[in-house]
C-alpha cells in the first residue's frame, strides 16, 4: 500500500502491479479480532448466565456469544462474515505480492486451486473430529470460503464495474431462486425438517420462502449431501445451515475484495475512510430495509442477500474504525494482542478445534475443580475458559516471536 497520498503509478483496471506490498495494521487487527471472538467461545458466558439469571451483564454477554435463533444479528454472528470479508481484503495484496515475485498467472491459478482443495478438505476434517466416519458437510467456515475462493480469484482480474455487476447478479439471482421455490403445502411432512409448523421463528407471507429447513438450500442439501457416505441419510440441519450459502458468501468476499482494492489504489486517507463509511452505512441500511419490509429476511444461517448487505456493512465500518485508529493515528500498541492472533489466523482456527479440550482437561487435572470454583461454581466455566484462552494466546505468541506462520 502507498504510504503517501499520491495514486499508484502502475495499475491494471483491477490491481496495481509494481508497487511495494506492506502489512496494514488495521487488517491484521481486524483478523485478530474475528479470531479472538471465535476463540473466546471458551469463556462460556451462557453457562454463567444460567447460574446467575438476574445478571443483565451476563445475559448481554451470553446473547453476543451466541448465534441468534434465525433472523437477526448478534456479535457472534459477525465472526464468519468478518473472516470471509477479510479473505477478500487480502486477495489484492496477495496477488500483487506474487506478481512482484515474478509468478505467472498460471502459477497463481494453480495455487488458488490448491487453496480451494485444502480449505474444503480442512473444513471437512475438522467437522469430522469425534465422528464415527468422515462427516461430509460443507457449511464450515473454511469449506464455505474454499467453495467460493476460485471465482473470487478470477474476479480479482476484472474491473471494479464488472465486480459490482457480479456482486449484484449473485444477490439478485440467489434471492430469485429462493423466492421461486414453493412454500410448504397443506400436506407437508414437517417431521423431515425437525421443526413444528408453528415454530416461533417462522416468518409469514413472502418472507416464508427463507424459513428454516423448508427453503431451496435445504432441498438442495437433501439431494447433494446424500451423494456422500453418511452415518444416516441427511434430512435436515439442526441449525438450518446450508451448502449453497457459499454463493452469497462469495458476495461477502467480493465486498472485502473491493475494500482491499480501494486500499491499494492510492486514495487519500480521508477519501478512503469516506468510502468505507459510505459502503458500511449503505449496507446496513439496505440489509435492514429488506428485512423490515419482508422482501428478504436478515438470516446469517442461510446467508440471505439481506445478510450479505447488513453484515458487509458492519465489516466496512469495523475496518474503517480500525483504519482510522491504527493506520491514520498510528495508535497500534493497544492492538498487539489481536495482531498476534491475526498473524496466525489459520492456526488459531485449527487450534480452536484440536487443542481446547486437551487444555481444559490438563488445567482441571493439575489445578483441580475446587481451584476453578474459587469465585463460585457458576463462574467456573468463565474462569476456566479464560485460562484456556490465555494458554491458546501464549501458544500463538510463541509462534509469533519465532516467526512461524501457518499458511495455505
Amino acid at each position: 500500500m502507498n504510504t503517501d497520498n499520491s495514486p499508484t503509478s502502475v495499475e491494471t483496471p483491477a490491481l496495481p502491479v509494481k508497487v511495494s506490498v506492506q502489512r496494514i495494521g488495521s487488517i491484521d487487527a481486524f483478523r485478530g479480532l474475528v479470531m479472538f471472538l471465535m476463540l473466546a467461545e471458551v469463556l462460556k458466558f451462557c453457562q454463567a448466565a444460567k447460574a446467575w439469571p438476574s445478571s443483565s451483564v451476563l445475559a448481554f454477554l451470553c446473547h453476543h456469544q451466541s448465534h441468534v435463533e434465525w433472523a437477526g444479528c448478534s456479535l457472534h454472528d459477525l465472526i464468519q462474515p468478518g473472516f470471509s470479508f477479510l479473505v477478500g481484503v487480502a486477495m489484492p495484496f496477495s496477488i500483487a505480492s506474487r506478481m512482484a515475485r515474478g509468478q505467472t498467472l498460471r502459477d497463481m491459478t494453480g495455487h488458488a486451486l490448491w487453496r480451494v482443495f485444502i480449505l474444503v478438505a480442512l473444513g471437512i476434517a475438522l467437522r469430522s473430529i469425534g465422528q464415527p466416519q468422515t462427516n461430509f458437510t460443507f457449511t464450515d467456515t473454511l469449506a464455505q470460503i474454499g467453495l467460493g475462493y476460485f471465482p473470487l480469484f478470477l474476479i480479482a482480474f476484472v474491473g471494479m464495474r464488472a465486480r459490482w455487476v457480479t456482486f449484484t447478479l449473485i444477490l439478485v439471482g440467489y434471492w430469485m431462486a429462493f423466492a421461486l421455490y414453493p412454500l410448504p403445502g397443506a400436506g407437508f411432512d414437517w417431521s423431515q425438517t425437525g421443526l413444528q409448523p408453528d415454530w416461533s421463528h417462522h416468518a409469514t407471507g413472502f418472507a416464508a420462502h427463507w424459513n428454516k429447513n423448508t427453503n431451496l438450500a435445504w432441498a438442495f442439501d437433501r439431494w447433494f449431501l446424500n451423494i456422500f457416505p453418511q452415518v444416516k441419510p441427511f434430512e435436515f440441519s439442526s441449525g438450518g445451515y446450508a451448502t449453497l450459502s457459499f454463493i452469497p458468501t462469495l458476495a461477502t468476499m467480493i465486498l472485502g475484495q473491493v475494500a482491499g482494492t480501494w486500499m491499494r489504489q492510492g486514495f487519500t486517507h480521508r477519501d478512503l475512510l469516506l468510502r468505507f463509511v459510505a459502503a458500511g452505512v449503505a449496507g446496513l441500511c439496505l440489509g435492514a430495509l429488506l428485512d423490515f419490509i419482508g422482501l428478504c429476511p436478515n438470516v446469517k444461517r442461510i446467508w440471505t442477500p439481506a445478510w450479505v448487505l447488513f453484515s458487509g456493512g458492519w465489516c466496512f465500518l469495523i475496518l474503517a474504525t480500525l483504519y482510522a485508529i491504527m493506520d491514520l493515528r498510528g495508535w497500534k500498541a493497544w492492538a498487539f494482542p489481536l495482531m498476534v492472533v491475526g498473524a496466525n489466523s489459520i492456526f488459531a482456527y485449527v487450534a480452536s478445534y484440536l487443542f481446547k479440550d486437551f487444555i481444559r482437561s490438563t488445567l482441571l487435572t493439575h489445578f483441580g475443580k475446587s481451584f476453578w470454583n474459587a469465585f463460585g461454581e457458576g463462574f467456573q466455566p468463565v474462569f476456566l475458559g479464560a485460562a484456556i484462552l490465555l494458554t491458546l494466546w501464549l501458544i500463538l505468541y510463541w509462534l509469533y516471536k519465532k516467526r512461524i506462520f501457518l499458511k495455505i
